[in-house]
C-alpha cells in the first residue's frame, strides 16, 4: 500500500516532494477519515464523494489523478482498519490546530451534503473531534463555518 502512495509522491514536481514524509502520512489519514464521513450512514451519496474529493484536492494540491489513487488506498485502509485511532493519532501528531479544524469543517460539509444530519453523523462528528483533541468549542465553530459555506 505505501509503496504505491511513495511512487504517488515520487511522480509529483519537486515543489511538492519536500513535504512528502508529511504528505503520506496525513493524505492517507485525512482520506481514511472523510471517507468514514461519508460513509457512516451507509450511504455514501454523490455530493458527499464530491466534497471527499475537493477536499483533498485543495487540501494537499493533489491533481486529480492523484486524488482518485489516494482514494484507492484510502478505502483498503479504512477497509482494514480495527478502529479510527491510528488515522487521528497521526493527524495530532503532524497537524496543527488550523489544520484539525479545516479537516471537522470538511467532515461537517460532507455530513451536510445530504442536506440532513442524522443522529448517528453526529454521534461520529463528536467522537472524532474527542479523538483530534478539540473541545465542544471548536467542534461547534466548524460545524457552523461548515453551515454558512454550504449556504454561500
Amino acid at each position: 500500500m505505501f509503496d504505491l502512495l511513495k511512487k504517488i509522491i515520487s511522480s509529483r514536481p519537486a515543489e511538492e516532494k519536500a513535504a512528502a514524509g508529511r504528505v503520506d502520512e496525513t493524505c492517507l489519514a485525512a482520506g481514511v477519515l472523510l471517507l468514514e464521513t461519508a460513509h457512516i450512514d451507509e450511504e455514501c451519496t454523490a455530493e458527499e464523494m464530491a466534497h471527499v474529493v475537493d477536499t483533498l484536492r485543495s487540501a494537499f494540491s493533489l491533481a486529480p489523478e492523484y486524488v482518485e489513487e489516494l482514494l484507492a488506498l484510502a478505502r483498503a485502509e479504512r477497509e482494514k482498519a480495527l478502529d479510527l485511532w491510528q488515522f487521528t493519532n497521526r493527524m495530532n501528531q503532524q497537524y496543527s490546530l488550523q489544520e484539525k479544524m479545516a479537516l471537522m469543517e470538511a467532515v461537517w460539509r460532507i455530513i451536510f451534503a445530504d442536506g440532513r444530519l442524522e443522529a448517528h453523523e453526529d454521534y461520529f462528528a463528536h467522537k472524532l473531534a474527542n479523538l483530534l483533541r478539540l473541545n465542544h468549542q471548536q467542534l461547534i465553530e466548524a460545524k457552523l463555518q461548515a453551515r454558512a459555506r454550504l449556504a454561500g
